[in-house]
């Protein structure tokens, strides 16, 4: 490795899976969901979804009203759901099962951190544990990324310093949780993000996909 790292912290969707859920639909179901309980709800504001929930939660907490965890409770069930039906369309990158197995033969721990739920998670790749030791979903941490919290936990269980490890994702906020926990940084454009958002964020590498990714992190020039 031209870089000593103890471990790789990878986003899933669009990063090791090919990205298939519609964030605008996901959005749109948890709108209408929570409007049922929350009719005095806010706009979602460009926001993404678990940020334009906790918005809406503060919102009716400061009215008052006690029904933060209805608001929750509907929110994420229509969100699951996106999540579920896309899960079945979604399959790893070709590169994939090689690519954690590379890592690990190097004694290099493969971790995943993603907003996505467990279950969407297994459905992709129901074969994840034999691969990567390391999964934390939105349902395993208190706060998910950008919050460096999540990758933070993701270091603990690996025994790893931050500024030891690499976090790699297809989405601007990878970069951002990257930056604020310390490690160093990877966009791979095979999601959402161009090659010239991914400049303008400057992180430390920037590939295709993660396979080039790894050769640029292995290569001796």
């Amino acid at each position: 490795m031209r870089h000593p790292l103890k471990a790789v912290v990878f986003d899933f969707d669009g990063t090791l899976a090919i990205p298939t859920i519609d964030f605008h639909e996901m959005k749109r179901r948890a709108y209408l969901a929570v409007k049922e309980v929350y009719p005095n709800l806010p706009d979602l504001d460009g926001l993404p979804l678990l940020e334009w929930l906790e918005m809406a939660k503060q919102q009716a907490a400061s009215e008052q009203l006690s029904i933060m965890a209805q608001i929750d409770e509907a929110a994420i069930a229509a969100a699951k759901d996106v999540e579920l039906e896309a899960a079945t369309r979604s399959d790893l990158f070709d590169w994939g099962r090689p690519l954690l197995s590379e890592l690990r033969d190097r004694n290099i721990t493969p971790c995943i951190v993603t907003r996505n739920c467990t279950e969407a998670v297994r459905i992709v790749f129901p074969d994840v544990d034999e691969y990567c030791p390391i999964v934390l979903t939105r349902d395993d941490v208190p706060s998910v990324k950008p919050d460096p919290d999540h990758l933070h936990r993701a270091l603990a269980l690996a025994c790893c310093p931050p500024e030891e490890a690499l976090m790699a994702g297809d989405h601007i906020m990878d970069i951002h949780t990257g930056k604020a926990a310390g490690t160093l940084t990877a966009g791979v454009c095979t999601g959402e993000a161009t090659r010239a958002d991914f400049e303008a964020e400057q992180p430390d590498f920037i590939a295709k996909d993660c396979w080039e990714l790894f050769l640029q992190l292995t290569s001796t020039t």
